[in-house]
């Protein structure tokens, strides 16, 4: 007789991109991440992150250091980071300075996922880059490399203050077998956007455990997923709420991203057969439903991928919606209050 107990749910954790609604503002969607940043830690969430993403009317986490910053001087115990910087757009030494700075701020709370993508569409990537888009994906290799000599102070030429010495914890993100690869490679725990690639999802972390090198950060693969989840009380409440997200996709699939409707919009919108095909894409990992139907997917979803944590992140017009998603999806997860992660994935 086997008298070992289950294995504990791996921890959750809470991806932020401040959505705004339509008839909010920007303003607003940030003050609610700072509602959002203080319910997760209450509740037992382990960490908070934040995306960068640019020319989004919908979006307002256009700055991941700016909001970092705001978020962790808002908390005291919850993890706070960026999921994440997107290198390319970005001066190595800037990032290591940023960051650096949030660490010394924030001792042994900042996390730094690092990805290669821009974020946004190749003109506004040109604006940001000042340099043709395709460069910033073949230089990555090299601004990584830079950005760990800023960290570890093994620059030949250049001191990053207050980067050297204050490393914030470093993940990988990714939604392809390349990011897996690197991160394996490096040893650094990886982060895989299953909630747009879930086509790839098990795949890549496949990869990521077969690249693995042990490294002075992780002695053993660390994998987090990002799912996107919309909890209420009834199922069909919860389909009601995520039409918002489901029109909100189709429109910046075709071009044409504006805030986030409102769930009666979306109501009302006929789609076509095209835009439906759209829908069912962005459907694919999303889980919605009660708390009950949330857990058991979300139970599935971990031991399918052997996913270390969960990431989850939930776009719904209402503020109140989108915060009670939050708690029913702690009450189901058995959630300590309170509590939070009390270090990135260890080296031990």
């Amino acid at each position: 007789m086997n008298n070992q107990s289950p294995a504990p749910p791996p921890p959750l954790s809470i991806l932020e991109l401040a959505p705004v609604g339509m008839g909010s503002t920007a303003r607003i969607a940030l003050a609610n991440a700072v509602e959002l940043a203080r319910l997760g830690e209450r509740l037992g969430y382990g960490r908070i992150w934040v995306a960068e993403h640019h020319n989004m009317p919908g979006i307002a986490s256009s700055s991941p250091p700016v909001l970092v910053a705001h978020l962790a001087a808002s908390t005291s115990t919850i993890r706070v980071g960026a999921g994440g910087v997107m290198l390319p757009n970005h001066s190595a030494l800037v990032v290591a300075e940023q960051f650096g700075m949030l660490e010394a701020l924030h001792p042994g709370r900042i996390d730094l996922g690092l990805g290669r993508a821009p974020g946004t569409d190749p003109v506004t990537a040109a604006a940001l880059r000042r340099a043709p888009v395709s460069a910033g994906a073949d230089e990555f290799p090299e601004q990584l490399r830079d950005l760990f000599r800023f960290f570890e102070g093994t620059h030949p030429q250049i001191t990053a203050v207050p980067g050297r010495g204050y490393e914030p914890a470093i993940w990988m993100l990714g939604s392809s077998d390349f990011s897996a690869q690197v991160a394996g490679a490096l040893g650094l725990p990886f982060s895989f956007a299953h909630h747009f690639a879930s086509h790839n999802t098990v795949a890549a972390l496949e990869i990521y455990r077969s690249a693995f090198r042990p490294s002075s950060t992780l002695q053993r693969p660390y994998a987090m997923i990002g799912v996107p989840v919309i909890c209420a009380e009834t199922t069909e409440q919860a389909r009601w709420l995520s039409g918002s997200s489901a029109l909100s996709f189709v429109r910046l699939r075709q071009g044409r991203p504006t805030p986030l409707p409102t769930p009666e919009e979306a109501a009302e919108h006929v789609f076509t057969p095209t835009e439906r095909e759209i829908v069912k894409s962005w459907t694919a990992p999303l889980v919605c439903g009660d708390p009950q139907h949330v857990r058991a997917e979300l139970e599935a979803l971990a031991a399918r991928t052997g996913a270390d944590e969960l990431m989850i992140t939930t776009m719904v017009h209402a503020p109140a919606d989108r915060l009670r998603s939050y708690e029913l999806v702690a009450s189901a997860w058995d959630l300590a209050p309170g509590a939070a992660l009390a270090a990135a994935p260890s080296a031990e």
